[in-house]
């Protein structure tokens, strides 16, 4: 046994207890509601026809919940402009417990259907939330023992080192009587040019044809 009912400009095809997602309805949770465009009607085989509706039929539907159905992705794009554009979208639903279908004001489906336990979220959202338990009170810590204090380091004494001071003499010593080698590294290091001004300081004679080695060996 079955009807077709017009519910929200949308067509349906409902038994006893069938569960329908309709576009979204202004009803409360938990209300019912009568739809009296009843189109058709089949009872055992026995079909009736509406002209354009069925006369003096309904269909006693429950209200159980407003949902939101999944998402659409809309997506929009014009080739070489440029642009592209990106939507989703959500419908708004809602959920209708098929409770019988009434003709001349009686239930053709004997009993009505069984309802369904409506939750309202708004309410479970609104309750008030349990206090915490009260902490337990901690022991007091023990205070901490005091600390030591530490034994006073000895002064390391010094040996004298008579022997550094004699290594560093003899460097000196030796230090002085390198100033030759050190002169000869100057001179080697210098350019001819320079070679040649010191050489006429000097006032050497035939520096302007001499090598930077011949230079050298006059400037010593």
């Amino acid at each position: 046994m079955y009807a077709i009912v017009e519910i929200a400009g949308q067509q349906f095809k409902v038994s006893k207890a069938d569960k329908v997602f309709v576009h979204r309805l202004d009803a409360e949770i938990g209300s019912q509601i009568e739809f009296d465009k009843v189109m058709l009607i089949d009872n055992d085989n026995k079909v009736d026809v509406g002209t354009p509706l069925v006369n003096k039929s309904t269909v006693l539907a429950e209200v159980v919940e407003h949902v939101k159905g999944d998402k659409v992705l809309v997506f929009k794009k014009k080739r070489r402009k440029g642009y592209k554009k990106l939507n989703g979208h959500r419908q708004y639903f809602t959920r209708l417990n098929i409770l019988s279908i009434m003709k001349d004001g009686k239930s053709i489906t004997g009993d009505l259907a069984e309802t369904i336990a409506v939750i309202d979220k708004d309410a479970v959202k609104a309750a008030p939330k349990k206090k915490a338990a009260p902490k337990k009170e901690t022991a007091p810590k023990k205070e901490a023992a005091p600390k030591k204090e530490a034994a006073p380091k000895k002064e390391a004494v010094k040996k004298e080192e008579p022997k550094a001071e004699v290594k560093k003499e003899a460097k000196k010593e030796v230090k002085k009587a390198e100033p030759k080698a050190e002169a000869k590294a100057d001179l080697s290091s210098m350019t001819v040019a320079e070679l040649k001004a010191m050489a006429k300081e000097k006032g050497i004679t035939g520096y302007s044809t001499m090598k930077k080695a011949e230079l050298i060996d006059a400037l010593k």
